[in-house]
């Protein structure tokens, strides 16, 4: 506890500054075009995802557990998406690149909370797919709704609580030795380091956070398909492991998304340019929410039946009122 001695002492005055200065993406030609770009990314992020909350709301047959977690996972991406882009296109694209103190933690308790689900919600999914492959016949009775509705509740209470916690930390810094933060949005890292007293607890935070909200959901994935991988060996017939294979594909295909850009940015963050690693860092918050429900749309047959059932009710809704 003599680490946070410093940082949360008693009678201590804290300096706020009144406003941050965004300072990414500087030194970039035509940088205007890569914002223009998130811009259309956004669009087909809110059309998708809107589209796959509807169909699984509308459609009575997809309310199994496994579509629950599908269903948070289309709404996180959706506040993820809404929470980002619109800002980051009105700080750099529009050129409003101050921002106040407590606007600033705010952004960021929600841009860290809503990324922090999407990794979490990929270990629900996950969950669904290692019981029904390795235990098919007590899949109804270990994966219920209750169980995922609780699985879900305590990831969003568990990502709040540490973003609250990470944020709370931030207010007990004094920022006297600038301002500007070299991000694309308010980043936890880059400000806690513009402090000018005893850092010490945010670094702890800093390090302790990525474990529990990126490695070890990746390690429980990473595990969890390297048992089904075991299970899918053991079957008798090629047909067999396709078949439940494919109910993994659009998983396997979200977590690939989500987790590569940021493990590479992990490995490489030291060799990479600032403006690359922004770059990447931005696109790898931005592509999952667009791809995720084009993927799940794609590669899950119920959701393609429903979404093809749904497309034709509208189009003879259509010829009833033109008749």
């Amino acid at each position: 506890m003599e680490l946070f001695n410093s940082a949360l002492g008693k009678n201590i005055t804290f300096f706020h500054p009144a406003y941050f200065i965004i300072g990414g993406f500087v030194g970039i030609p035509d940088i205007d075009y890569y914002f223009v770009f998130l811009c259309f990314i956004y669009i087909l992020s809110f059309v998708g995802n809107t589209a796959v909350m509807t169909i699984l709301f509308l459609d009575n047959r997809l309310r199994s557990p496994k579509y629950i977690a599908v269903f948070n996972l289309a709404f996180v991406d959706l506040l993820s998406s809404s929470a980002l882009v619109p800002k980051v296109l009105d700080i750099f694209l529009f050129n409003h690149r101050y921002i106040s103190y407590n606007d600033c933690l705010t952004f960021m308790f929600f841009c860290f909370t809503l990324i922090s689900m999407q990794a979490l919600n990929l270990v629900a999914l996950s969950y669904d797919r290692l019981i029904a492959i390795l235990y098919p016949l007590h899949y109804h009775v270990k994966v219920t709704h209750k169980r995922m509705l609780c699985l879900i509740a305590f990831f969003w209470l568990f990502a709040i609580t540490s973003m609250l916690t990470a944020v709370g930390f931030l207010t007990r810094l004094s920022f006297c030795r600038s301002v500007v933060i070299n991000s694309y949005f308010c980043d936890h890292g880059p400000m806690f380091r513009l402090a000018c007293n005893d850092i010490t607890p945010n670094v702890v935070i800093a390090g302790i956070l990525p474990i529990l909200i990126l490695w070890f959901p990746l390690f429980f994935i990473v595990a969890s398909y390297s048992s089904i991988g075991y299970a899918l060996s053991k079957m008798s017939t090629v047909r067999e492991r396709m078949k439940a294979f494919k109910t993994c594909t659009g998983h396997l295909s979200l977590v690939a998304i989500y987790f590569l850009p940021i493990v590479l940015v992990y490995a490489f963050g030291s060799k990479i340019h600032p403006n690359a690693r922004i770059i990447n860092l931005s696109l790898s918050t931005v592509i999952p929410p667009m791809l995720n429900p084009i993927i799940y749309v794609l590669q899950t047959q119920e959701i393609k039946e429903s979404l093809k059932k749904l497309l034709k009710i509208s189009e003879q809704s259509k010829i009833a009122m033109k008749t």
